[in-house]
Parts: structure tokens; sequence; C-alpha cells
């Protein structure tokens, strides 16, 4: 690894720094080299290269916001024997614990950014003498990405749609479903999602869903903090309704009520949001009863009852 890490990064020292870590996914290692120090993650599927670009195209829309730190992204590369490396900056970082407030406070700007953005561009549209109101970063009208992303290693199909609602369902749900009935051939999941279907876009009556870029994954253990503030990491990104994030923030130990009363003064909750917050975090149980197995089938199922009703 030192040797690849030497190739591709030009330096002439490189050296394993500190515990090797990382989660159920990949492997992760720090390396100090003559230009700083660099997180790489190590992962030997055949499907890394696209669960690494993902992420790095995720890390890079972050990163344009300037809302909310994340680890800059240097370079995927291709191992010999099979999967792929991915290098990023080093963040010396730890639990989150004092930054609780400021990364609600992050997280509502950057679900804000691309509508202050819209904003801007009508504005200066309207303004004579100030042309069609270009910025470094584009307005984004639709809802996906301009690449697919993984949550977890399962690959998320984020092509662009004008419609938020068929978006989730399509892309989200189905997916998941899809791959769910592939493995289980679960009738009871089958009656209850032909049911769902027909009441979710009641979960949206007199709801305005913005394009907001997203996390796509922020459970707890994709944030931490380092001296100045939050940090955000493992992202699986793309455009959708803002609440869509808060879905997976309450689950797997979550996030406390300064994190939430920070966020909710900025993007205070709409009417429905607690029925929509279910519907969010069903993405999240099928996603895991697809990574872990039938574990999460009752929750997944508890909910998809609930809402049905």
């Amino acid at each position: 690894m030192e040797q690849l890490l030497k190739r591709e990064l030009g330096s002439s020292t490189v050296k394993a720094v500190g515990m090797s870590g990382g989660g159920c996914i990949s492997e992760g290692q720090s390396y100090s080299t003559d230009t700083g120090k660099v997180f790489v993650k190590i992962n030997h599927k055949s499907q890394a290269r696209h669960m690494f670009d993902g992420e790095k195209a995720s890390l890079e829309a972050i990163l344009s916001t300037d809302t909310i730190r994340v680890p800059r992204p240097v370079k995927v590369v291709d191992l010999e024997a099979g999967g792929a490396v991915f290098i990023m900056e080093h963040v010396d970082m730890k639990s989150l614990n004092r930054y609780s407030t400021q990364l609600g406070q992050q997280l509502a700007d950057l679900h804000l950014h691309n509508k202050r953005q819209k904003e801007k561009r009508n504005k200066e549209e309207q303004t004579v003498g100030k042309g069609t109101g270009q910025s470094e970063v584009p307005v984004i009208d639709k809802f996906g990405f301009h690449v697919n992303t993984c949550c977890g290693y399962i690959s998320q199909v984020n092509d662009w749609q004008d419609d938020w609602v068929s978006f989730y369902v399509q892309q989200r749900l189905q997916y998941q479903l899809g791959l769910l009935e592939q493995s289980y051939g679960d009738r009871e999941a089958r009656e209850l999602w032909a049911s769902l279907q027909l009441k979710i876009p009641q979960l949206f009556a007199g709801v305005e869903v913005d394009p907001a870029l997203l996390h796509g994954d922020l459970w707890s253990g994709n944030a931490a903090e380092y001296a100045d503030g939050p940090v955000i990491f493992d992202p699986a990104s793309f455009y959708g309704h803002a609440e869509f994030e808060l879905g997976i923030t309450g689950m797997f130990g979550g996030f406390g009520k300064h994190f939430y009363n920070a966020y909710h003064e900025k993007i205070p909750k709409a009417p429905g949001f607690d029925k929509r917050h279910q519907l969010y975090q069903l993405f999240h149980y099928l996603n895991h009863w697809n990574h872990f197995g039938p574990g999460y089938r009752g929750s997944s199922l508890r909910i998809m009852k609930e809402l049905s009703k």
C-alpha cells in the first residue's frame, strides 16, 4: 500500500500511523506523507470502484456548498488484485460532544443551500444588467444525482426526476423491495407494499418539496467533531427532500435534542412530518434487511402496516 500511495500521491515518504479502522463495508488506515496526512479506505470487492466514485462525488458536492466540514477527497485508485482504494484528507476527529448544536445548524444550511442558490439566481435574473446569475455551484431543479451512489454496499439509482414522490417510491422503496423479493419472496411485505403505495401521495398533500443536497446516510456513526466544529463523512448523496435526512438520524443511537432544536430553528417541521418521518425510516429498515437479514423485517412491516391504515 505504501508503494501505491507513493506513486499516486507523488510522495517520497509514506508511513502508516495510528490504528487501522473502518466499518462493516471497508477497511481504513491513516498514513503520513511528505505533503500531510491522508486516510485511505480499502475494499476488495468488485463493486469497490463504483462505491468509492459515488462517495467521492458526494464529498465533492457537499464540499462545494461550504456549509459543513467533510474530508476533502483526493482520488480513487483501482487495485491490481481487484477492488479499489479511496484516498482522502485525514481529519483528526473524536465522538460528537460539544458541537451537536452546530451540527444541526450546519446540516440545515446544507439542506437550504440549493434553495438559497435558486432564490439568488431568480433575484439576479430580475435585476437589469446582472445577466443570468451564473454561479460556481449550479442550481438543481430536479431530484437525483449526477452519479449513482451506494448506501452501504447496495447501489442507489439516482436518475433525475421532476417529482419527489415518484423518485422516492420508484428509486428508493420499490428498488429495495425488489431486492427483498428476489432474496426472500416475502408475501406479507408484497401485500403491504401494494396497499402502502396508494397512500403515499396523501402524505405529501400541501407540502412543497425543494430539492436539497443530502448526506444520505447520516446516522450517528457518520458524524463526529474536530477541533473547530462538526464533521460528517461516508455520504451517499443526492438531491431529495430535506426530511429524508432525518429518517436515519434518530435510528441506531441517534442525535440529541440540541441537534434537532438547532436544525428545526432553521427548517421548521411541516404539517404531516411525523408520518413522513416513518416513511423515510422505512427505507433504512428495508436497506438494513437487505444488508443484514430478517432481523429488520419486523420494523419494516410495522411501519408499512401503520402507514397503510
